[in-house]
This record gives structure tokens, C-alpha cells and sequence, in this order.
């Protein structure tokens, strides 16, 4: 019997996505849904970026764009790490691709081995670990839970490195959690980091404008690690930009050659109209990122106070992206009807079907207690989505 490579076999499917479409499935039969399991923004692409996109059509940017992106974006990333965040990169150390999802595994296929550990925080982003397995690595999950803000601490890290670590994948602001890693915080990691000569970081900053802490602060910026970070990030959540697929790293050289060279070999480089529309959002005037920040911050705070109203749900006060994560574990074990509940997956099966609400259960992000709502919607939906869900909840005995 012939059957697909192990390294596919090995794989597990994405529970948002999977959650994606069964929400889409019953929404095509004429049930109303509230999907709060989408993580990008509901907002439109700001009018200025789209004319960009269309001045670069009537241009003919039609043919193949460099492997590592066109220079003037690159130019682009590299004024923006400079203005923003205080980080010195060359356009050489910068290589676009197709989101920064792809920018990601770029990375993870550029620097594992197979064997080689990555250190992986918990909660975590449900490709993170996949792409670790893709590479024939060995994810080491370093769990951190709702007491301690879903944020570890520099002792958890140490204890996790081993011979063999390879990498630390870092996420902040968080997805699932919102969480926000202070300056303290990361200089506390990075302290552990310097001790670790041949651990490579990834710094997944692809939320880094969606913050209600202040001022972003990235691991980057600690000279002794520097050296050995790699920042990632794009569009598609700071310009509501998902569906463009513009992400990039600014890498240590010898990684920035690394991808370039494996993106030259199955991509090539990224879509040409998306990437001189990124060059513009990145340059272009920043209102437009700070409007949307403020009505997520609104209604971060909307939820966070309807949710505190439904007895049993256990919840932090997320600093950045839009989702919440509380801790669920009242309800397991409870039933309504034919619907038993045991784990954070059939609660989140039960939301949708009962309440009519999707969720995705944070089994998917190594939390087994918790689940996943995202607020990037109305503040109408949204009112309307917790009450679904605290009159599915109240049901259950």
C-alpha cells in the first residue's frame, strides 16, 4: 500500500482551521454563527495600502520578485526596526515571505536538526509544535498556566535546556493568551539565553502593535543575545493584512542566508502587488494601527467584563492580541442532555452546536484546561456570543 511520508503522517491538522470550517459548514446551512475561533482582524485593509496594491498593478509589478523580497520593502522592515524598536539590521538580514507563518518554519527547517530540542512555551501557537516535528525535531514543552499569566519564568527555561537544545520560541504578545512579556521579564530570560551559547531564539512579534502594556519590548534588543535572535514578524494583524501573506525575519546573517537559500528552492519570493503594498503600510502614516488597537482594547475590556459575569470561568487580563484564554476545568466533566463534556474540545464542540458560538479548545495550544475566544469582532457579536455562551454553560449539570 502506498501511503503519504511519514513526516506528513506525523503531523496533526490545525484545530483552528478545523474549527474554521465547521463553523463555515453550519453557517452554509443556515445557522447563525458567532466565530470567535478566526484569529485575524474583522477590519478592512486601510484605503491607502490598497491604492498601493493597485498603483503597483497598473506599474506591472507582475513578474518574480527577489527570493528575499523586493529592496525597497526590505529598506522599508529595516527603518521600521530601526525607528521602532531601536534595532540595527542590513537588508541583507532581512528576508520576506509568504507571512510570517512560512517565515517561521523558514527558520525551523534552516537551524534543526533532527534530535536537536526546541524549547516551547505552553500555551503555544498550534503550528509551533508541528513545525518543530517537520523539521525532526524535539519539541520541549515548558508549561506556564493561568497563575503565573501563561508567561515563564527564567527558572522554568533553564531548567529545560539540555545538550541538545537548539532553539526557544517565544510569543509576544501571545497568541492564545494575550499575554505580554515585560522588559524585566525578557531580560530575565535573556540572562538564561547568554549562559546558552547554542540556543537560537525565535521572537514571534507578529502582535507587537495589538498591546495595551506600553511600549513593545522585544528580546532583540539585549546586545549578549542579539547575535542570536531572529525576529519575526508581518502585516497581517498591526494592517489587517491576513490574506496578503507578508511576513519576514531580521536574522543574524548566517540565518538570513539559511532561508534565502531553502525559500529560493520552494517558494521563491513573495507575491509582488502584496509586497509594495507592505512597503507602504510599514512607511505610510500609523494612525490607522493605532485606531484599530483602540477598538480591540475596547473590547478586551468589554469581554473581560462579561465573561467575569459567568460563574465557574477563570480569566487573565490579556496586555495584547484579541483573544482571551480562560480556564474552563468547572465545566469538564459536567453534561447536558447528550452532550457529555470531558475535555476543552467537547466543551468547544458544545459551544458551537448548542450555543452556536466557535471556540477552539486549548488542548491545540498544550492547555488542557483552558479555551481560545477571539474578540476580533463587533462589539454587538461579541455581546451576543458570551451570552450564548453563558446560557450554553448554565445547561450543563
Amino acid at each position: 500500500m502506498i501511503e503519504v511520508a511519514e513526516r506528513i503522517a506525523n503531523l496533526s491538522p490545525s484545530e483552528t482551521l478545523a474549527m474554521s470550517q465547521k463553523s463555515n459548514e453550519l453557517q452554509a446551512r443556515g445557522i447563525d454563527i458567532v466565530n470567535l475561533s478566526v484569529g485575524e482582524p474583522d477590519f478592512f485593509t486601510p484605503d491607502h495600502v490598497k491604492e498601493a496594491a493597485k498603483k503597483a498593478i497598473d506599474n506591472n509589478f507582475s513578474f518574480y520578485s527577489p527570493v528575499p523580497g523586493y529592496m525597497d520593502l526590505r529598506k522599508a522592515i529595516v527603518t521600521k526596526l530601526k525607528n521602532e524598536n531601536g534595532l540595527d539590521y542590513g537588508t541583507d538580514q532581512i528576508v520576506v515571505s509568504n507571512g510570517a507563518k512560512q517565515s517561521v518554519c523558514n527558520v525551523l527547517l534552516s537551524i534543526v536538526n533532527p534530535g536537536d530540542e526546541v524549547i516551547v512555551p505552553a500555551p503555544y501557537w498550534v503550528s509551533y509544535v508541528e513545525m518543530v516535528k517537520l523539521a525532526g525535531g524535539v519539541n520541549v514543552v515548558v508549561s506556564a498556566g493561568i497563575e503565573q499569566d501563561f508567561k515563564i519564568t527564567p527558572a522554568q527555561l533553564e531548567a529545560a535546556v539540555t545538550p541538545r537544545t537548539k532553539a526557544l520560541i517565544l510569543c509576544s504578545p501571545s497568541n492564545p493568551t494575550g499575554s505580554v512579556y515585560s522588559k524585566e521579564e525578557l531580560q530575565g530570560l535573556a540572562q538564561v539565553i547568554a549562559r546558552c551559547p547554542g540556543m537560537i531564539v525565535l521572537s514571534d512579534e507578529i502582535y507587537e502593535h495589538i498591546n495595551y502594556a506600553g511600549k513593545h519590548e522585544s528580546i532583540a534588543q539585549f546586545a549578549g543575545i542579539k547575535e542570536r535572535v531572529v525576529v519575526i514578524n508581518g502585516v497581517s494583524k498591526a494592517y489587517a493584512m491576513t490574506g496578503w501573506r507578508i511576513g519576514f525575519i531580521a536574522a543574524p546573517l548566517w540565518i538570513a542566508k539559511a532561508t534565502n537559500k531553502l525559500q529560493g528552492q520552494y517558494t521563491s519570493g513573495p507575491n509582488s502587488i502584496a509586497q509594495k503594498a507592505a512597503a507602504v503600510a510599514f512607511s505610510a502614516d500609523q494612525q490607522c494601527v493605532e485606531d484599530m488597537r483602540q477598538a480591540f482594547l475596547r473590547r478586551r475590556d468589554l469581554c473581560l467584563r462579561l465573561i467575569g459575569e459567568i460563574p465557574g470561568l477563570k480569566v487573565n487580563v490579556p496586555q495584547g492580541a484579541f483573544y482571551l484564554f480562560p480556564d474552563v476545568s468547572a465545566y469538564l466533566g459536567k453534561r447536558a442532555g447528550d452532550y457529555r463534556v470531558n475535555t476543552v474540545v467537547d466543551l468547544a464542540m458544545y459551544l458551537l452546536e448548542a450555543g452556536h458560538v466557535a471556540t477552539v479548545g486549548g488542548a491545540a495550544f498544550g492547555a488542557p484546561a483552558c479555551i481560545r475566544l477571539s474578540y476580533a469582532t463587533s462589539d454587538e457579536r461579541l455581546v451576543e456570543a458570551v451570552q450564548r455562551i453563558r446560557d450554553a454553560l448554565a445547561k450543563l449539570a
